[in-house]
Protein backbone atom coordinates (compact mmCIF):
# COMPACT_ATOMS: atom_id res chain seq x y z
CA UNK A 1 0.00 0.00 0.00
CA UNK A 2 1.50 3.22 -0.98
CA UNK A 3 2.37 5.51 1.89
CA UNK A 4 0.54 9.25 1.80
CA UNK A 5 1.82 12.31 3.54
CA UNK A 6 -1.64 14.75 3.29
CA UNK A 7 -0.89 18.87 3.18
CA UNK A 8 -3.83 21.11 4.29
CA UNK A 9 -5.27 23.55 6.55
CA UNK A 10 -8.70 24.65 6.88
CA UNK A 11 -12.16 22.70 6.66
CA UNK A 12 -12.23 22.08 3.22
CA UNK A 13 -9.39 20.11 3.51
CA UNK A 14 -11.06 17.83 6.32
CA UNK A 15 -13.11 15.23 4.17
CA UNK A 16 -9.93 14.40 2.21
CA UNK A 17 -7.77 13.74 5.15
CA UNK A 18 -10.65 11.73 6.64
CA UNK A 19 -10.77 9.59 3.38
CA UNK A 20 -7.26 8.71 3.28
CA UNK A 21 -7.05 8.15 6.72
CA UNK A 22 -10.27 5.85 6.33
CA UNK A 23 -8.91 4.29 2.77
CA UNK A 24 -5.08 4.33 2.51
CA UNK A 25 -2.00 4.28 4.35
CA UNK A 26 -1.61 7.60 6.17
CA UNK A 27 1.57 8.61 7.43
CA UNK A 28 1.86 12.18 8.39
CA UNK A 29 -0.03 15.57 8.16
CA UNK A 30 1.18 18.50 7.37
CA UNK A 31 -0.36 21.88 8.43
CA UNK A 32 -0.05 25.70 9.11
CA UNK A 33 0.83 26.92 12.71
CA UNK A 34 -1.52 27.23 15.33
CA UNK A 35 -2.74 30.92 14.73
CA UNK A 36 -4.97 33.05 16.73
CA UNK A 37 -8.13 33.37 16.64
CA UNK A 38 -11.17 35.25 18.43
CA UNK A 39 -11.60 37.95 20.45
CA UNK A 40 -9.17 36.82 22.93
CA UNK A 41 -6.57 36.23 20.29
CA UNK A 42 -5.68 32.58 21.59
CA UNK A 43 -3.76 30.23 19.90
CA UNK A 44 -5.88 27.70 17.85
CA UNK A 45 -5.20 24.59 15.89
CA UNK A 46 -6.45 24.25 11.85
CA UNK A 47 -9.21 21.42 11.67
CA UNK A 48 -6.65 19.47 9.61
CA UNK A 49 -4.53 18.86 13.30
CA UNK A 50 -7.45 18.49 15.08
CA UNK A 51 -8.20 15.75 12.96
CA UNK A 52 -4.35 14.40 12.71
CA UNK A 53 -4.85 14.33 16.30
CA UNK A 54 -8.14 12.75 16.95
CA UNK A 55 -6.52 9.95 14.27
CA UNK A 56 -3.53 9.46 15.90
CA UNK A 57 -1.52 11.04 12.43
CA UNK A 58 1.98 12.22 12.84
CA UNK A 59 1.79 16.08 11.94
CA UNK A 60 4.13 18.93 11.23
CA UNK A 61 3.47 22.26 11.23
CA UNK A 62 6.15 24.38 9.07
CA UNK A 63 6.56 28.37 9.27
CA UNK A 64 7.88 27.88 5.78
CA UNK A 65 9.01 24.87 3.39
CA UNK A 66 11.33 27.27 1.27
CA UNK A 67 14.40 25.30 2.37
CA UNK A 68 15.94 21.73 1.78
CA UNK A 69 16.26 21.50 5.34
CA UNK A 70 12.52 22.34 6.36
CA UNK A 71 10.93 19.48 4.21
CA UNK A 72 13.54 16.76 6.32
CA UNK A 73 10.29 15.72 8.73
CA UNK A 74 8.47 14.84 5.75
CA UNK A 75 11.22 13.35 3.73
CA UNK A 76 11.95 10.88 6.93
CA UNK A 77 8.20 9.71 6.17
CA UNK A 78 9.24 8.88 2.56
CA UNK A 79 5.78 9.17 0.78
CA UNK A 80 5.07 7.71 -2.47
CA UNK A 81 2.82 10.53 -3.14
CA UNK A 82 1.73 13.64 -1.45
CA UNK A 83 -1.22 14.80 -1.32
CA UNK A 84 -2.37 18.68 -0.75
CA UNK A 85 -5.73 19.98 -0.32
CA UNK A 86 -5.46 24.35 1.10
CA UNK A 87 -2.86 24.02 2.60
CA UNK A 88 -1.72 27.43 2.67
CA UNK A 89 2.02 27.83 1.41
CA UNK A 90 3.42 27.82 -1.96
CA UNK A 91 5.37 24.18 -2.61
CA UNK A 92 8.88 24.03 -4.12
CA UNK A 93 10.59 21.94 -6.62
CA UNK A 94 12.56 20.18 -3.61
CA UNK A 95 9.64 19.02 -2.17
CA UNK A 96 7.32 18.66 -5.41
CA UNK A 97 10.10 16.19 -6.68
CA UNK A 98 10.35 14.81 -3.67
CA UNK A 99 7.95 11.45 -3.77
CA UNK A 100 7.90 8.85 -6.72
CA UNK A 101 4.56 9.58 -7.54
CA UNK A 102 4.23 13.67 -7.34
CA UNK A 103 2.37 15.60 -5.79
CA UNK A 104 -1.52 15.60 -6.14
CA UNK A 105 -4.01 18.87 -5.76
CA UNK A 106 -7.25 18.81 -4.95
CA UNK A 107 -8.43 22.35 -5.91
CA UNK A 108 -12.20 23.28 -5.87
CA UNK A 109 -12.98 24.61 -9.45
CA UNK A 110 -13.10 23.69 -13.29
CA UNK A 111 -9.37 24.15 -13.95
CA UNK A 112 -8.22 26.14 -15.91
CA UNK A 113 -10.85 28.45 -14.93
CA UNK A 114 -10.32 29.76 -11.51
CA UNK A 115 -6.75 28.97 -10.93
CA UNK A 116 -5.30 30.43 -7.41
CA UNK A 117 -6.90 30.81 -3.40
CA UNK A 118 -10.35 31.95 -3.58
CA UNK A 119 -12.41 29.92 -6.48
CA UNK A 120 -15.34 29.29 -5.07
CA UNK A 121 -15.98 33.08 -4.30
CA UNK A 122 -14.95 33.94 -7.89
CA UNK A 123 -17.21 31.47 -9.30
CA UNK A 124 -20.49 32.67 -7.73
CA UNK A 125 -19.09 36.42 -8.14
CA UNK A 126 -18.57 36.13 -11.65
CA UNK A 127 -22.03 34.52 -12.07
CA UNK A 128 -20.84 31.27 -13.26
CA UNK A 129 -23.62 28.50 -13.97
CA UNK A 130 -21.30 25.72 -12.89
CA UNK A 131 -18.22 24.93 -11.02
CA UNK A 132 -16.67 21.43 -9.37
CA UNK A 133 -13.20 20.25 -8.34
CA UNK A 134 -10.16 18.84 -10.48
CA UNK A 135 -7.43 16.33 -9.58
CA UNK A 136 -4.24 17.83 -10.85
CA UNK A 137 -0.40 16.97 -10.87
CA UNK A 138 1.26 19.92 -8.91
CA UNK A 139 4.02 21.79 -10.80
CA UNK A 140 5.71 24.93 -10.37
CA UNK A 141 3.43 27.02 -11.36
CA UNK A 142 0.22 28.47 -9.49
CA UNK A 143 -2.62 25.49 -10.28
CA UNK A 144 -1.20 25.04 -13.79
CA UNK A 145 -0.24 21.10 -13.64
CA UNK A 146 -2.16 18.53 -15.61
CA UNK A 147 -4.87 17.56 -14.77
CA UNK A 148 -6.22 14.03 -14.35
CA UNK A 149 -10.23 14.66 -13.83
CA UNK A 150 -12.54 17.06 -13.56
CA UNK A 151 -15.99 16.89 -12.14
CA UNK A 152 -19.05 19.39 -12.24
CA UNK A 153 -21.71 20.33 -10.20
CA UNK A 154 -24.50 23.33 -10.94
CA UNK A 155 -24.45 26.53 -8.95
CA UNK A 156 -27.71 26.87 -7.00
CA UNK A 157 -29.21 30.45 -7.59
CA UNK A 158 -29.39 30.72 -3.50
CA UNK A 159 -26.01 29.36 -3.21
CA UNK A 160 -23.61 30.86 -1.07
CA UNK A 161 -20.25 30.50 -0.76
CA UNK A 162 -20.19 28.48 2.60
CA UNK A 163 -22.53 26.18 0.80
CA UNK A 164 -20.65 25.56 -2.08
CA UNK A 165 -17.63 25.71 0.53
CA UNK A 166 -19.43 22.36 1.47
CA UNK A 167 -20.78 20.85 -1.75
CA UNK A 168 -17.22 20.79 -3.55
CA UNK A 169 -15.56 19.53 -0.31
CA UNK A 170 -17.62 16.33 -0.20
CA UNK A 171 -16.92 16.25 -3.77
CA UNK A 172 -13.49 16.42 -3.58
CA UNK A 173 -13.36 13.82 -0.89
CA UNK A 174 -15.33 11.45 -3.43
CA UNK A 175 -13.51 11.70 -6.21
CA UNK A 176 -9.66 11.44 -4.26
CA UNK A 177 -11.32 8.22 -3.23
CA UNK A 178 -12.91 6.60 -6.00
CA UNK A 179 -9.31 7.83 -8.56
CA UNK A 180 -6.38 7.73 -5.99
CA UNK A 181 -5.58 3.96 -6.95
CA UNK A 182 -5.66 4.28 -10.93
CA UNK A 183 -3.52 7.59 -10.43
CA UNK A 184 -1.37 5.38 -7.66
CA UNK A 185 -1.14 2.77 -11.07
CA UNK A 186 -0.34 4.87 -13.45
CA UNK A 187 -4.46 3.70 -14.79
CA UNK A 188 -5.06 7.71 -15.27
CA UNK A 189 -2.95 9.77 -17.27
CA UNK A 190 -3.24 13.77 -16.84
CA UNK A 191 -3.58 16.18 -19.50
CA UNK A 192 -2.16 19.30 -19.50
CA UNK A 193 -4.31 22.41 -19.20
CA UNK A 194 -5.46 25.34 -21.85
CA UNK A 195 -3.46 28.26 -20.42
CA UNK A 196 -5.32 30.27 -22.65
CA UNK A 197 -8.43 29.48 -20.84
CA UNK A 198 -6.92 30.50 -17.38
CA UNK A 199 -8.41 32.62 -15.15
CA UNK A 200 -7.08 33.66 -11.63
CA UNK A 201 -9.04 34.30 -8.43
CA UNK A 202 -6.57 35.94 -5.77
CA UNK A 203 -6.99 36.03 -2.19
CA UNK A 204 -9.61 37.64 -0.50
CA UNK A 205 -9.33 41.06 1.79
CA UNK A 206 -12.02 41.81 3.62
CA UNK A 207 -12.12 45.37 1.13
CA UNK A 208 -13.88 42.92 -0.75
CA UNK A 209 -16.92 43.41 1.14
CA UNK A 210 -17.83 46.54 0.57
CA UNK A 211 -20.88 46.98 -1.25
CA UNK A 212 -20.95 49.75 -4.47
CA UNK A 213 -24.66 50.53 -4.46
CA UNK A 214 -24.02 51.46 -8.30
CA UNK A 215 -23.26 48.25 -9.38
CA UNK A 216 -26.60 46.48 -11.00
CA UNK A 217 -28.57 44.58 -8.06
CA UNK A 218 -27.83 40.95 -10.01
CA UNK A 219 -24.20 41.51 -8.94
CA UNK A 220 -24.42 42.81 -5.80
CA UNK A 221 -26.16 40.12 -4.97
CA UNK A 222 -23.66 37.36 -6.39
CA UNK A 223 -21.48 39.72 -3.78
CA UNK A 224 -23.71 39.12 -0.88
CA UNK A 225 -23.42 35.53 -1.08
CA UNK A 226 -19.96 35.03 -2.10
CA UNK A 227 -19.02 36.98 0.77
CA UNK A 228 -20.43 34.81 3.12
CA UNK A 229 -19.02 34.31 5.62
CA UNK A 230 -16.33 36.00 5.15
CA UNK A 231 -15.87 38.87 4.75
CA UNK A 232 -19.32 39.48 4.47
CA UNK A 233 -20.59 41.78 2.56
CA UNK A 234 -20.81 45.67 4.06
CA UNK A 235 -21.97 48.93 3.86
CA UNK A 236 -21.70 51.65 6.45
CA UNK A 237 -24.91 53.40 8.67
CA UNK A 238 -24.77 55.82 10.88
CA UNK A 239 -21.10 55.63 10.96
CA UNK A 240 -20.92 51.83 11.81
CA UNK A 241 -20.27 48.99 9.24
CA UNK A 242 -23.51 47.19 8.34
CA UNK A 243 -23.68 43.66 7.30
CA UNK A 244 -25.91 42.36 4.71
CA UNK A 245 -25.80 38.65 5.37
CA UNK A 246 -28.78 37.68 2.90
CA UNK A 247 -30.98 39.41 0.45
CA UNK A 248 -33.37 39.23 -2.70
CA UNK A 249 -33.14 41.14 -6.10
CA UNK A 250 -36.41 42.86 -6.55
CA UNK A 251 -36.53 44.44 -10.05
CA UNK A 252 -36.97 48.47 -10.90
CA UNK A 253 -40.68 48.10 -10.95
CA UNK A 254 -41.29 46.42 -7.53
CA UNK A 255 -39.78 49.37 -6.22
CA UNK A 256 -40.52 53.27 -5.05
CA UNK A 257 -38.51 55.41 -7.12
CA UNK A 258 -34.52 56.80 -5.34
CA UNK A 259 -31.27 56.78 -6.20
CA UNK A 260 -28.74 53.93 -5.56
CA UNK A 261 -28.22 53.67 -1.81
CA UNK A 262 -31.41 54.81 -1.15
CA UNK A 263 -33.22 53.01 1.51
CA UNK A 264 -36.90 52.10 0.52
CA UNK A 265 -39.69 50.71 2.30
CA UNK A 266 -40.77 47.09 0.50
CA UNK A 267 -44.63 45.19 1.62
CA UNK A 268 -42.80 43.61 5.35
CA UNK A 269 -39.13 44.75 4.78
CA UNK A 270 -36.63 47.84 3.35
CA UNK A 271 -35.06 47.44 0.25
CA UNK A 272 -31.79 49.13 -0.88
CA UNK A 273 -32.11 51.34 -4.30
CA UNK A 274 -29.25 49.95 -7.25
CA UNK A 275 -28.38 50.69 -10.73
CA UNK A 276 -31.03 48.78 -12.00
CA UNK A 277 -33.62 48.17 -9.23
CA UNK A 278 -32.69 47.11 -5.57
CA UNK A 279 -32.00 44.35 -3.22
CA UNK A 280 -34.38 43.39 -0.42
CA UNK A 281 -32.32 43.27 2.89
CA UNK A 282 -33.52 39.65 4.50
CA UNK A 283 -30.41 39.34 7.48
CA UNK A 284 -28.42 42.00 8.40
CA UNK A 285 -25.41 43.26 11.17
CA UNK A 286 -25.21 46.32 12.72
CA UNK A 287 -21.40 46.60 14.24
CA UNK A 288 -21.39 45.79 17.56
CA UNK A 289 -24.94 43.98 17.75
CA UNK A 290 -26.16 40.56 16.88
CA UNK A 291 -27.32 39.27 13.53
CA UNK A 292 -30.79 39.84 12.92
CA UNK A 293 -33.93 39.76 10.22
CA UNK A 294 -34.62 42.69 8.75
CA UNK A 295 -37.88 43.02 10.25
CA UNK A 296 -36.51 43.11 13.57
CA UNK A 297 -33.82 45.80 12.78
CA UNK A 298 -36.52 48.57 11.66
CA UNK A 299 -38.43 47.85 14.95
CA UNK A 300 -35.45 49.20 16.78
CA UNK A 301 -34.80 51.40 14.29
CA UNK A 302 -37.12 52.99 11.85
CA UNK A 303 -35.48 55.90 10.18
CA UNK A 304 -33.24 53.12 8.03
CA UNK A 305 -36.26 53.68 6.16
CA UNK A 306 -35.45 56.89 3.75
CA UNK A 307 -31.45 56.97 4.67
CA UNK A 308 -29.24 56.70 2.12
CA UNK A 309 -26.02 53.73 2.18
CA UNK A 310 -23.07 54.05 2.83
CA UNK A 311 -24.21 56.77 5.52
Amino acid sequence: MAKIVFMGTPDFAVPCLESLIANHQTVGVVTQPDRPAGRGRQLLPSPVKVTALANNIPFYQPISLRSEEAIEPIREWAPDIIIVAAFGQILRTHLLNLPPKGCLNIHASLLPRWRGAAPIQYALLSGDEQTGVSLMRMDEGLDTGPVYVRQKILIQPDETAETLHDRLATLGAKMLDNNLDRILDGGLVAEDQDNTLSTYAPMLTKDAGVIDWNQPASQIDRQIRAMSPWPSAFTAWQGKRLKVLAAKVLAHDELPAGEPGQVVAVPGSAAVRTADGGIMVNRLQLAGKRAGLIAEFLNGHPEFIGSRLPD
